[in-house]
């Protein structure tokens, strides 16, 4: 059962007076609870009952103002039609980096990892607070706007071995190949090879890239590492760059 328990309103304009936020969800009483308690906030939000519907108003969207119409997702799993999982999956292949807080019933520590591994940013198991979802999407909107990059030397690029990494033009390259990474993976990538051999823990890392005010377990981390291995290793399963420091965390190189 979904808590009630509103939260005060407290928006601050420089937060949220420009902020869309897609809600899709099929229950219509947890739907319209969203809706109140967003808009309470100061935000736009528009609805979707399932994954299709969802889908047809992003893309409709997206082909009339040229640009990506919202500024966070927050998704459902449980869909019908085309489910959560399937609906992030397919953001995230097009390259899509839109913020998303996945709302699910299930609890356990796998669909956790899962939701995580195909792309959202967070994920937030039902039956959850008001205050806590609020809590959660601001946190999830000020790294999206406020997020800066870690403090590593100002250079044109950044080259250990076969990796080359360009912080003006937010490129990488491995073996002379371009590869696609996301932000997050970008500025982990960036602070790994800032400080070669320098070994951060999983909290250090989190406070580093994703912001104190995270609210997510540390788990993110070891799914992101895992995202980085498959894109830079040659053997994911016997890194070379990445390495686990057992009991304290990682190092690069």
């Amino acid at each position: 059962m979904l808590s009630l328990d509103l939260p005060q309103s407290h928006s601050s304009p420089e937060l949220s007076s420009t902020n869309r936020i897609l809600v899709v969800e099929d229950e219509e009483l947890i739907r319209q609870m969203l809706v109140l308690s967003l808009e309470e906030e100061g935000y736009e939000v528009v609805t979707a009952p399932d994954g299709r519907t969802a889908l047809g108003l992003l893309q409709e969207a997206e082909a009339n103002d040229k640009r990506f119409p919202f500024n966070l997702l927050i998704l459902d799993l449980m869909l019908p039609q085309l489910n959560g999982l399937d609906l992030c999956r397919l953001l995230r292949y097009q390259g899509n980096l839109v913020p998303i807080l996945i709302l699910s019933a299930k609890a356990s520590e796998t669909d956790r990892v899962l939701g995580l591994e195909v792309g959202a940013d967070d994920y937030l198991t039902k039956p959850f607070s008001m205050r806590e979802l609020i809590a959660r999407c601001r946190a999830l909107l000020r790294r999206q706007r406020f997020s800066t990059l870690p403090q590593t030397p100002v250079l044109q690029v950044l080259q250990l071995r076969d990796i080359n990494l360009y912080p003006q033009e937010c490129r990488v390259t491995v073996r002379g190949e371009e590869v696609n990474l996301s932000p997050k993976e970008f500025k982990l990538l960036e602070l790994f090879m800032g400080y070669p051999r320098r070994v951060w823990s999983r909290e250090q890392l989190i406070d580093q890239v994703w912001g104190a005010d995270f609210l997510g377990d540390t788990k993110t981390v070891d799914v992101h590492i895992r995202w980085l291995r498959e894109k830079l290793e040659k053997d994911p399963s016997q890194p070379e760059y990445l390495i686990t420091v057992r009991g304290f965390g990682y190092r690069f190189g």
